[in-house]
């Protein structure tokens, strides 16, 4: 075998002698770009590059900080100057200028260095703006409710079950206030909170464009709130501020004939609100929550975050939300107490795609279905034309029965909208305080427009299915010539989007809860689709407000219920509890975010102490194990891997990774002392689970042998023979998979890492076993929960997604080198495996977008690779004998090699296209 390594001289005579163009780009404070209602004294600052240049290294920065555009402009940062700092560092500067004072806005922009000795312009100005620091900054604004709840009634974590007294109430308020302005405007921000949740207006007009506000948490710890910009919506003299108020989590009404899944009762609806109106004087003025705010029943007339949400519009009470508005029926707002307050930090949840029918049936009993061709996490929009009280009533679905209409047996019914017309010509509507997954919509009591209406029923003009999800920025693309991994790629990012609220929920209907397995297991994949860094240290923030006296990290957060089937079975899972140590630590690897292994250090502490308590010779047998395999029995519990080895396996790698985190942190004691216990873990797991004659973990299942594996459990002069039995297994069950939510994604790790991406894609590529084919081929648009998709079962769950990371790391061929923090030194290795002949690719990487673009064909195999300024990458082409590389624009490149059979050459940052032509 023989290979040309075709180098240019020419670059070496390329050393500019002249400053090339280097560019600073995509300023952000928090991971945000200029983010309103900052809360942290020290915020984080990021910045990106970019350069027509190759090899391209930051050597040094400057920042300046100001607190007006007029100081930035001079190049004065009177807040905050650097001078230049010799430091290749772009991304989580630590703000270390002035004390942060609390409304405040602040201005910044910078400039940087490079290994050639060029200087950037000045980027571009960006903001942020402090939010509310501690409680003195609320300025005397108070909680303010349409009654309080008894005492009595509160219940902030009921057990399943068990009943709980019967309370009718389900009183969803409006608030109002009206408020003069009498001098000219220079700036106006709100800062609010409503539990659940709430939707504000300024003048008869929504104020912001999300959905769903403020994100969901443990309200007995704490509760988020939100900062807007309502500058162009005050003007002089008469304004009024309006705030309705939904459910949420907050509070369960127990309405009898409705689903819900919990019981919880923190509460019933609060709000509490200060508005800052800062005037071109430099004066200022507050208008705050307290008793003079007058409140009454919105159309709301039912709200349950699990139940549905009717309105009944002939209770609007019209300008009520406007000044002049007669309120004088409206009562006095109630004062209560709430819970501490913190600055949402996360996107917030926003409406995307339109979905319309792609059919609508008719069915039994005058009803129709409409089929929206998508499952997502939705609202509806409706427009209809109808007489004065007459109702619609709106069933969502995933599935539908034989007979064509809906079924919610698999996703917790009944819940349904509810819409009571006023008569008045067109009206539309959408729900304000409940969102669900769903397909189909079945309609009662009207007539979608076009069809027969002997009845002279209502005519349903328009019906939409409204997307929601959490705003968090989209950053990876996929794309490839196997039209099955294209769809499995849509499959899983569809389940993704419809769980991504503010908590990453298990699915968009019968739970919403904030199962902790998917955060670390699905993690990766989700990190390569969006920046969701945000919620991931939001998770964190729950997990703490979760964690019980003991130690112990449920497996739920925010945790809303105590699941007792099964006595602990369903809240001490190791493989979940996990996600409160390896959460942070992938925080770190991702986005080079150490703050979020300082903050959250303790509570780690907790639990893997708690789990030295559980643990019996070192053995963790609780749990549900590989949760969701393929077993002989209808999918549960671990039924191929015995119990132990899943949660010994991540207890170990636990202690692995809270001995590297100490480690960083400083903490040499603690570090020494979990390697030593995770020594003896190690001993204990192959001792009770290795077979030495076989080369088997337990029962040789793929989810034993690989996490074993993956976890560097096995013996190194075991590890060849433990993955070609995992292999041999898979090849056995002609390519088929076992291995559940838990197993599965150290199985494709495993077998990537070996160089064994053939047998992935012989796994992922068929349609008549369990898997991504099977889920598509039974008409699944969303990853469903069970291998099969079973009916049976939620139609929209993320946890099984773990493909996606391969089709990134994979086919793509982005990976993070080892020791590599932030994708800062990157290896790309695309896997030509199968009947691909070509992939498309990119990641919008903390230093900028990674991207790769190749395509194979009878004489070569075309690599395109775009390497982010102040990166590093190496580049792994495919084994062929007889061929010879060339880079088609003369680039240079270095520490040129074989290794493992595969041609490797080092590169710097910038465009290349290579060429390996076959001989």
């Amino acid at each position: 075998m023989s290979r040309f390594l075709i180098f240019s001289w020419l670059y070496l005579l390329s050393i500019p002698l002249f400053a090339q163009d280097i560019k600073v780009i995509d300023l952000t404070c928090a991971y945000r770009n200029n983010p309103i209602g900052i809360d942290m004294v020290n915020p984080n600052l990021s910045w990106k590059l970019l350069s027509p240049q190759h090899n391209v290294m930051q050597t040094a920065y400057q920042i300046l900080v100001s607190g007006s555009t007029a100081n930035l402009k001079k190049n004065i940062g009177e807040i905050w100057d650097t001078k230049k700092v010799n430091s290749g560092q772009s991304i989580q500067i630590t703000y270390k200028g002035a004390k942060l004072l609390p409304t405040k806005t602040y201005y910044w922009k910078l400039r940087i260095w490079d290994n050639y000795g060029n200087g950037s312009e000045w980027s571009n100005a960006a903001t942020w703006q402090m939010g509310l620091l501690n409680p003195a900054d609320w300025k005397e604004a108070k909680w303010i409710a349409y009654e309080k709840m008894p005492d009595s009634n509160v219940n902030v974590m009921p057990t399943d079950g068990k009943k709980d007294k019967y309370n009718a109430n389900n009183v969803l308020p409006m608030f109002r206030k009206n408020f003069v302005i009498t001098k000219s405007i220079t700036k106006a921000t709100a800062f609010i909170s409503g539990l659940g949740q709430y939707e504000m207006s300024l003048n008869g007009e929504k104020v912001g464009d999300d959905f769903l506000a403020p994100g969901w948490t443990k309200y007995d710890k704490e509760a988020l709130y939100v900062t807007y910009n309502v500058t162009k919506q005050l003007k002089k003299g008469e304004n009024a501020i309006g705030v309705m108020l939904g459910n949420g989590f907050y509070y369960m009404p127990p309405v009898k004939e409705r689903y819900r899944k919990l019981k919880v009762a923190f509460g019933y609806p609060k709000m509490i609100c200060r508005v800052l109106v800062e005037y071109t004087d430099g004066t200022s003025t507050n208008v705050i929550s307290d008793q003079s705010w007058k409140t009454a029943l919105s159309p709301v007339t039912f709200s349950g975050i699990y139940g549905g949400e009717d309105y009944n519009a002939n209770l609007e009470q019209k300008g009520w939300d406007l000044s002049g508005f007669n309120d004088q029926n409206w009562k006095s707002a109630v004062l209560v107490n709430g819970p501490k307050l913190n600055a949402q930090k996360e996107e917030p949840i926003k409406i995307f795609d339109h979905f319309t029918a792609k059919n609508i049936t008719a069915v039994g009993n005058h009803e129709w279905v409409y089929d929206m061709g998508q499952n997502a996490s939705a609202i509806i929009e409706l427009k209809a034309r109808g007489k004065k009280g007459d109702t619609i009533r709106i069933t969502p679905a995933e599935l539908l029965k034989a007979d064509g209409t809906v079924t919610q047996k698999n996703m917790g019914g009944p819940s349904y909208f509810t819409y009571i017309l006023k008569g008045d010509g067109l009206e539309t509507w959408r729900p304000k305080f409940f969102y669900t997954g769903f397909r189909y919509l079945q309609v009662k009591g009207a007539v979608p427009a076009g069809k027969e209406n002997t009845l002279a029923k209502t005519v349903i003009e328009d019906l939409k299915a409204l997307h929601i999800r959490n705003a968090a920025e989209k950053v990876g693309e996929f794309s490839s010539s196997n039209s099955l991994f294209n769809k499995t790629f849509n499959l899983i990012d569809w389940s993704v989007k419809s769980n991504m609220m503010s908590v990453f929920t298990d699915c968009p209907h019968r739970e919403k809860l904030g199962w902790l397995e998917q955060l670390h297991l699905m993690g990766n994949s989700v990190g390569y689709n969006y920046n969701a860094a945000p919620l991931f240290k939001k998770a964190l923030e729950d997990m703490k407000n979760s964690q019980l006296s003991n130690g112990l990290i449920p497996e739920i957060a925010p945790e809303y219920v105590k699941f007792e089937w099964g006595g602990d079975m369903f809240r001490d899972s190791p493989e979940w509890g996990s996600s409160g140590i390896l959460l942070p630590w992938y925080l770190y690897q991702w986005y080079g975010d150490q703050q979020a292994m300082v903050d959250y250090y303790p509570m780690m502490q907790r639990y893997i102490n708690y789990l030295g308590t559980k643990a019996n010779n070192h053995i963790l047998p609780q749990g549900l194990g590989d949760w969701y395999d393929l077993g002989p029995k209808p999918p549960g519990v671990s039924q191929l891997t015995p119990m132990g080895v899943t949660g010994t396996a991540i207890y170990y790698y636990d202690l692995k990774v809270m001995e590297k985190m100490a480690t960083l942190l400083g903490k040499k004691a603690d570090a020494m002392a979990y390697s030593k216990l995770a020594v003896e873990v190690r001993k204990a797991f192959n001792n009770k689970f290795f077979d030495v004659k076989t080369k088997q973990y337990a029962t040789g299942s793929q989810a034993a042998n690989a996490m074993a594996i993956y976890m560097g459990l096995v013996e190194e002069q075991d590890k060849k023979a433990v993955i070609d039995n995992l292999v041999k297994d898979i090849r056995d069950r002609k390519n088929s998979l076992t291995a559940g939510d838990i197993g599965y994604r150290y199985v494709l790790r495993v077998l990537e890492d070996a160089g064994k991406s053939d047998v992935i894609f012989d796994m992922n590529s068929r349609a008549d076993v369990p898997g991504y084919g099977m889920q598509i081929a039974k008409g699944a648009t969303a990853l469903t929960e069970s291998w099969a998709a079973l009916p049976t079962v939620s139609n929209n769950h993320f946890m099984l997604g773990h493909l996606m990371e391969w089709l990134y790391s994979g086919i793509g061929g982005i990976r993070q080198a080892e020791n590599s923090v932030a994708f800062n030194q990157i290896k790309i290795e695309p896997e030509v495996v199968g009947d691909l002949t070509a992939a498309q690719v990119s990641y919008n990487s903390p230093y900028g977008k990674i991207s790769t673009k190749w395509e194979k064909n009878d004489k070569n195999f075309i690599l395109e690779v775009n390497v982010p300024v102040n990166t590093k990458a190496v580049v792994y082409f495919p084994a062929y004998p007889k061929s010879e590389l060339l880079e088609e624009n003369n680039a240079s490149f270095t520490d040129t090699g074989i290794e493992n059979g595969k041609t490797r050459v080092a590169i710097g940052s910038g465009y290349y296209k290579f060429n390996l032509k076959f001989k």
